[in-house]
């Protein structure tokens, strides 16, 4: 859903060119969309947040009322605002977002965009497909998906575990990616007690401007400084460091200290953050003194790091898929049998929390 007619006819255009993907039609304003929404029934929409009339934000609790198991994928330029309120608009029932250029011509030459926009719609629509049944939406919804190109995850065969490092950590690592803003908003309102001496490092899947709001709501959540690292920069204990979107994040020795190197290599898994880059780093440094942790997430980024954290000694826990947006990274993890635990979301906080102050009583 976007006012602009030439936008929208892009989209259009990319969704019927994709196999499994079908589009039922567009609206150009948030009452709309609304209106629309509560009759096809659809898998996903993709919402835009500037549109007359009603726009995104205001729409969405309608959306998500008219038709609760559909996915709904925020569509926003990069802006601190709009990266504010796509934040905002995922605790509102939106289940990602998708930043886009700024001009329709952006639009059009963006190869990016378009492998994002269609990677998510195929992958969420699958997600919706399971949830809402093969007759929930009409032939003409807004992604009926038919056959899903993206995988999800692996399927949930017996999951063999490895035991948890004898070494206390010194260090917890978190990678996430859709769903993640959420998860990690509940997982650090509830740990930030527990991580007083150690250092945090997070690699989210996000782009530019979302990855320092993301920051700054982990620090007010969590009681502690939190923020985007820093090329060059010393990590202290007591502090959150959030890789900034477009970078990977990796940590390196610094004399004494240790320091966070940002750089522009060639994404990882199509993601820049990606987890895999900062994982190893952080188990080079670290190693059996390592706790990563695997929140939801689309693909496998994380799977390649975490199997060096668990080589080396360290500990890796993942979400499990109950509680998971999309049960790719972590299913990944505990498939690769690389994981000391496989937890529901509302269980990590605790599990952190007893590596932190349990085991050093």
């Amino acid at each position: 859903m976007d006012d602009s007619a030439v936008i929208r006819g892009l989209v259009k255009r990319w969704i019927d060119e994709t196999n499994g993907l079908e589009v039922a039609g567009s609206c150009s304003n948030g009452k709309q969309a609304v209106e629309t929404v509560a009759r096809v029934k659809p898998h996903v929409v993709i919402l835009d947040i500037e549109m007359p009339e009603m726009d995104g934000l205001e729409a969405l609790p309608g959306i998500v009322a008219g038709s609760p198991g559909t996915k709904v994928i925020m569509a926003s330029t990069l802006t601190l605002r709009n990266a504010d309120i796509s934040l905002k608009a995922l605790s509102l029932g939106a289940t990602d977002y998708v930043p886009k250029p700024d001009s329709a011509r952006g639009i059009a030459g963006s190869n990016e965009f378009r492998r994002e926009l269609l990677t998510k719609t195929t992958a969420l629509g699958k997600l919706a497909l399971r949830a809402m049944g093969p007759g929930s939406a009409s032939r003409d919804s807004t992604a009926a998906v038919a056959k899903a190109s993206v995988s999800l995850g692996p399927a949930p065969d017996k999951i063999e575990l490895r035991k948890s490092s004898s070494v206390p950590p010194r260090i917890l690592a978190v990678g996430s990616s859709t769903g993640g803003p959420q998860a990690l908003f509940q997982v650090f309102e509830k740990t930030g007690p527990a991580l007083a001496n150690v250092p945090v490092v997070i690699t989210q899947h996000m782009p530019p401007s979302f990855t320092k709001i993301l920051a700054e709501k982990l620090g007010t959540l969590s009681g502690l400084p939190a923020k985007e690292g820093e090329d060059g920069e010393r990590i202290q204990a007591g502090h959150i460091y959030v890789a900034p979107g477009d970078y990977h994040m990796r940590l390196r020795k610094d004399g004494p200290s240790i320091a966070i190197t940002l750089d522009q290599e060639p994404p990882v898994h199509f993601c820049r953050p990606a987890v895999d880059p900062m994982f190893e780093s952080v188990s080079r440094l670290f190693g059996p003194a390592t706790l990563g942790v695997v929140l939801t997430g689309m693909g496998q980024d994380g799977r390649d790091g975490g199997r060096i954290i668990a080589d080396g000694g360290g500990t890796i826990y993942a979400q499990d898929e109950a509680t998971s947006v999309v049960w790719g990274m972590p299913g990944a993890c505990a498939q690769a049998g690389i994981c000391a635990g496989v937890y529901p979301l509302d269980q990590i906080s605790s599990a952190i929390s007893r590596q932190f102050t349990g085991r050093q009583k």
